[in-house]
């Protein structure tokens, strides 16, 4: 049932154009609740007691925010007693109650933030996550044959790896879980070997300078060129993008020549066309010209070993050049080091990053 919810939102598609938040989250949670409630049927069928539970039934409390609720707080009582009867409590994600008392919705992913919260709450040991893989990879495995499953990896180096690309655990679960300081675990749902623990520390961490490279071809470049040299004028045009909810990542802004500057900027493809529109809109004067490139492709390496280890940024960057790759832009942070390049040669990239920091050594 991995593609109800894209259904759902097909079916509004066909019948609204207003979309009001209140009833789309009504309509979007309903294939979770469909889910659980088949489980607990087949769980009773092969003599598992078993009772499905939706978000509100399950004490999840969220704020108004129709689309892309909070949670404010998870009352389990009703789980809890569900589990001292024998019963294996089957709960529907992403979805919760509001402050109106309207059923809301977490957003895309919110069922790995729906098991870490209510593993919070029911003081776990840890919190499994279940997926098509079987952990956590150094990189992509059909990229990189040779990509190895990392036995641990700290909440840092994985908040990171999310950031940049890495699809599986959604990044809000492990912020919750690093908050909370819940384990994780993440596992193939299709075998029993043990997958990947996410924990506070990774004990390795001495050991690798480097734990991942994640490629990620699913953002686009906007460019505006001409901006006034001026106090205020990226502020309003950020400003103005961020009042209508594009998220913007990565950002370089050029040296001033002649009291004019350029600035460039990744954003998610299916919103770089609007952001565009809004940096049109919202740049000052005549001489301002927005482009667009959806031809880009981002390649990160992470490894909270790079804190004290120098010289990663130069061996990603000769690697790089190595390979007759050029870098358009570059972000940092305190264990991950960021390369925007063209979207032809992410796979490249990633393979000869691999490589160089020898990531597929056990």
């Amino acid at each position: 049932m991995g593609k109800e919810t894209d259904h759902l939102l097909r079916l509004a598609n066909e019948v609204s154009k207003t979309q009001p938040g209140r009833e789309m989250d009504l309509l979007i949670t309903a294939g979770e609740r469909k889910a659980c409630a088949l489980v607990a049927m087949a769980l009773n069928d092969n003599d598992v007691p078993s009772a499905s539970f939706t978000g509100s039934q399950a004490g999840f409390e969220t704020d108004t925010n129709h689309r892309n609720a909070k949670i404010l707080e998870v009352n389990p009582t009703r789980i809890r007693e569900a589990i001292e009867a024998g019963m294996v409590p089957v709960v529907a994600g992403s979805q919760g109650v509001s402050s109106d008392k309207d059923v809301t919705f977490l957003g895309r992913g919110g069922s790995d933030t729906t098991a870490v919260a209510l593993a919070h709450a029911l003081e776990a040991d840890s919190c499994e996550l279940y997926t098509d893989v079987s952990g956590v990879f150094t990189t992509d495995p059909r990229v990189v044959s040779n990509a190895r499953k990392m036995p641990t990896i700290s909440f840092d180096e994985m908040l990171e790896m999310t950031a940049v690309g890495c699809p599986k655990p959604v990044m809000r679960s492990v912020e919750v879980a690093q908050r909370f300081r819940v384990p994780l675990h993440v596992r193939s749902a299709f075998t029993w070997e043990p997958g990947t623990w996410v924990i506070e520390e990774d004990p390795d961490m001495e050991l690798a300078i480097i734990k991942a490279v994640v490629p990620d071809t699913s953002e686009a470049k906007v460019t505006v060129c001409g901006v006034p040299d001026e106090p205020g004028i990226a502020a309003g045009m950020f400003r103005a993008l961020a009042d209508a909810g594009v998220n913007v990542d990565m950002i370089v802004q050029n040296v001033s020549a002649d009291g004019e500057t350029d600035i460039s900027f990744t954003t998610p493809t299916n919103d770089a066309e609007r952001a565009a529109t809004i940096c049109e809109a919202s740049a000052p004067g005549d001489s301002c010209v927005v482009s667009t490139d959806s031809d880009i492709g981002r390649v990160s390496v992470v490894g909270a070993g790079m804190k004290s280890n120098p010289g990663v940024a130069a061996t990603m960057f000769e690697t790089l050049a190595d390979n007759d790759i050029n870098i358009e832009m570059i972000s940092t942070s305190a264990i991950r080091i960021s390369c925007v390049v063209r979207g032809t040669d992410v796979d490249k990239a990633t393979q000869a990053l691999h490589d160089a920091f020898e990531l597929a050594a056990s």
